[in-house]
Order: C-alpha cells, then sequence, then structure tokens
C-alpha cells in the first residue's frame, strides 16, 4: 500500500511541476488518502500546497506537513512567507549563491542626541541606559528577553550565509559629513560634529541584526584595576608600555540544537544459540541493533569572530547568558562592536558537529556501555539561533617577546588571555602599575 502511495505523490509531483494543478491535486489527494508513511503524508501535504490558490487551503496544507515533518525545511520556509516573516524574493538558490559585491555599500545608521538639549547622548556603564553629557537627562533601556530567529527561514536567504567584506558608507544625520566605518566595526562618532551613529542591520539585505546583548557593567577605570590584578597576580613583567584596555562588544551565535544522533551497537544474543559451522554449540553471535538518542542541546555558543576566538571560546563560559536582554542600538551609543566575520551557516556546521563529537563521547556510559560500531547525525536538527553581542576589554600585553591578547570579561571582570595561567618570573614583578598609573590617579 505505502509503494502504491509513493507512486501516487511521485505522479502528483511530475503534474505539479508541469502546471497541472487540477490533475496533481485528484493524485495528491489520493496518495494522502492511500499512504500511512509519514514521509509520504508530508510530502504529498507539502506538495498540496503547492497546487492550491486560496491562502486558508494553503496554510492547511502546510500545517498538515509539518504535523508529519515538524522539521520540514521547505513546508517552514513557505509558512514564512504566507506569514510575511520571509519575502519571497529574499529567497536564494542554493546553487548559485552570488559572490559578495566589491567595493563600499551605503547603509543606514541610527543617531543619537539628546531630545531635549541635542547634546551627545552616552550609554552609562551600569547596565541602564543613555546619559546626556550636558543635561544629564537620562533614557531608560527597556529589559526583556532576547527572541531567536527560525533557522530554516534565515538560511533561506542570502543573510544567514553571508559575511561583511565591505566598508560601509555613513552620511551623519548631524552635520551632513560622509565617513567610513570598518568592515567590522557597527557603531561610531562622527569626526566633525562628534554624534554616535549605530548601523541599521536590519535594513541591509546581506547581514543578521543582532538578537541579544550583555550590556557593559563598568568603565575602564576598573576594568585597569582588575588588568592590574591579574598582571600582578600571574607575577608578568611586561617588556614595554601597556595599552589601555579598549570596550567593545564581540559577537557570538547561539544554536538550539535538536533531533537525535543515530547509532548501531553490537551485543551477544542471549536468546538464541549460533550453530554456524565452526562455532562451538553454545556459542552466542553477536548483533547489531540500531537505536536513536534524543538530543536537545540549547544556546550552544560559538565565536563569532574569528580574530580573538581562541581567548574568547575560553571566556564564553564566565558569562552569565541568562541575563541576555534583547538588542537594542542605543546600547551601542559611544561604544563600538564587531560584525560577524563567521557567516551563520559555517557557524552552524561547527555547532552540529560539536554536539555529535560530545554526544559520541557520551554515549557509551548513557547506554549501558554498549559496543558502539557507528553514529550519524542525519537526524541531528539546528532549530533556531542568536547573534548575541558581548561586552569585553580588550588589550595587548607585551611579554616574551611577543604581544598576548587579554580579554576582560566586561560583565564581570574575568580576566583570560593567551598565556599560561600562571607565568614564573624571578624578577620583581613590574611595569604595568607605573604605566596605567595616570587613569587610576584621575
Amino acid at each position: 500500500m505505502d509503494d502504491y502511495g509513493k507512486e501516487l505523490l511521485r505522479t502528483g509531483i511530475i503534474e505539479a511541476k508541469t502546471g497541472g494543478k487540477d490533475s496533481a491535486r485528484r493524485y495528491l489527494d489520493r496518495a494522502i488518502y492511500m499512504s500511512s508513511s509519514f514521509d509520504v503524508l508530508a510530502e504529498a501535504w507539502y506538495w498540496m500546497s503547492e497546487v492550491v490558490d486560496d491562502p486558508a487551503e494553503k496554510r492547511k496544507a502546510l500545517e498538515n506537513c509539518l504535523a508529519h515533518e515538524m522539521h520540514h525545511a521547505r513546508a517552514r520556509r513557505s509558512l514564512a512567507i504566507l506569514d510575511g516573516k520571509l519575502k519571497a524574493n529574499e529567497v536564494i538558490n542554493p546553487d548559485q549563491l552570488q559572490a559578495a559585491p566589491e567595493g563600499m555599500r551605503s547603509s543606514d545608521a541610527q543617531r543619537f542626541m539628546c531630545p531635549k538639549c541635542g547634546g551627545r547622548m552616552s550609554f552609562s556603564p551600569d547596565g541602564h541606559g543613555l546619559v546626556c553629557e550636558y543635561c544629564t537627562r537620562n533614557q531608560t533601556l527597556d529589559s526583556g528577553t532576547a527572541n531567536e530567529k527560525d533557522f530554516i527561514v534565515a538560511m533561506a536567504t542570502a543573510r544567514g550565509h553571508g559575511k561583511p567584506l565591505q566598508e560601509q558608507v555613513f552620511r551623519c544625520n548631524g552635520c551632513g559629513a560622509e565617513f567610513i566605518l570598518p568592515p567590522k566595526q557597527i557603531s561610531v562618532s562622527c569626526a566633525y560634529c562628534n554624534s554616535p551613529h549605530v548601523v541599521s542591520l536590519e535594513k541591509t539585505k546581506d547581514l543578521l541584526a543582532p538578537d541579544g546583548i550583555i550590556p557593559h557593567a563598568f568603565n575602564q577605570k576598573q576594568a585597569v584595576k582588575l588588568l592590574i590584578n591579574w598582571v600582578e597576580g600571574n607575577q608578568i613583567k611586561p617588556e614595554k608600555q601597556v595599552e589601555l584596555p579598549r570596550g567593545l562588544y564581540l559577537p557570538l551565535w547561539t544554536f538550539d540544537i535538536g533531533g537525535s544522533i543515530e547509532y548501531t551497537y553490537e551485543m551477544e544474543d542471549v536468546n538464541r544459540r549460533n550453530r554456524k559451522r565452526g562455532l562451538q554449540l553454545g556459542e552466542m553471535e553477536p548483533v547489531r541493533i540500531t537505536s536513536d538518542y534524543p538530543i536537545m542541546e540549547d544556546d550552544l555558543p560559538l565565536p563569532a569572530s574569528k580574530k580573538p576566538s581562541a581567548v574568547f571560546l575560553k571566556m564564553i563560559p564566565t558569562f552569565d547568558m541568562k541575563s541576555i536582554q534583547p538588542y537594542d542600538p542605543r546600547f551601542l551609543v559611544d561604544w563600538p562592536a564587531e560584525i560577524y566575520d563567521v557567516p551563520m551557516a559555517d557557524a552552524s556546521l561547527d555547532a552540529r558537529s560539536r554536539v555529535l563529537a560530545k554526544f559520541k563521547r557520551n554515549l557509551p556510559s548513557m547506554t549501558n556501555q554498549a559496543n558502539i560500531i557507528r553514529t550519524s547525525s542525519a537526524n541531528l536538527l539546528v532549530e533556531s539561533f542568536k547573534l548575541n553581542l558581548l561586552p569585553v576589554w580588550m588589550t595587548e600585553l607585551p611579554f616574551n617577546g611577543r604581544e598576548h591578547l587579554v580579554l576582560i570579561n566586561g560583565q564581570n571582570g574575568v580576566v583570560h588571555s593567551d598565556l599560561a595561567e600562571k607565568v614564573e618570573e624571578e624578577d620583581e614583578k613590574g611595569g604595568l602599575l607605573g604605566f596605567l598609573a595616570d587613569l587610576l590617579d584621575d
């Protein structure tokens, strides 16, 4: 019966592709009636949505498709178009991805000035709002929970595959001057009138806008104190002057991954004796059994910037991810922020591979030490994702003949670097406090 259902489905798809909608509906309707296979039913309902014109009927067909296969990518994409979450003209052909255009692009940016006196607004490093530098007017930023984006919808567009390769050209809303923002930065102050601008990424066609942010919690002077304590605690003597820590936001992908990992294991069959030639009567024959293990990985983090990724990766577990707030461009006023240079599509492949590797290591202990001989990630699915901005203070420490990257967690002050945790130094501690004393004495 299922074979007959597959044949009806195949004929219905051919009719749909050749424009015979009425004939296709008859074959697909019959396939739905005759088949008991979830795969056939899901595909039949999807193609039914392609040959009906009424939006209500199309929605019903897509919902029936997803009821039989909740991860049906084309159905989720079609439903997103129907709901207005995705524009049909943004859907790309995966076999014909366009190359990134060369040169500079014009981008929209918001300007943040005090609505009362017209003065410059700065983000207060307490995570609560903006403060005017002249009339001290406060502008509170609302808190909440950052929303996740649908992975299938994003993958259907160029945004899911692209990364910024161009410089961006802005026109200042204050004085009219045009200026260039480096491709890995999304906030800057005008060189003439000093008004802060933040890129409106949601208005560009090739970049995903951030979804969440952890605001900076302390200022540069406190960052300097943390750096001094860390340097002296590790007995490091810098070889030349250390630059003041620079506050910025670094991008981070987080992925929700579900589905299951299919695995095959061997076990002895205690219910039957092997009577094959060459084996003694009573010996057990190993049998292979295929099963699957359900997976639910929430907010798996991956750096979205390549340059500080090794040190940043060590620092990620020190952030309180539950405190991520919905992204608001006002958080970036007076703070530089990097754009991601690892495309979401590439990061999602890395996320799947990390989950598979983790569960491959743990599967034996989770399956009573079964002798696992094969695993498959075919049913491992990325369900949703977020692009977050995390606060850090960054500087370089000249030591042992080279510059070592040092990052300070802008939320809680934890310090990480590409140095060993403890550096043995026979000479007296020195250098850094003198280099940074001017700031501490302010």
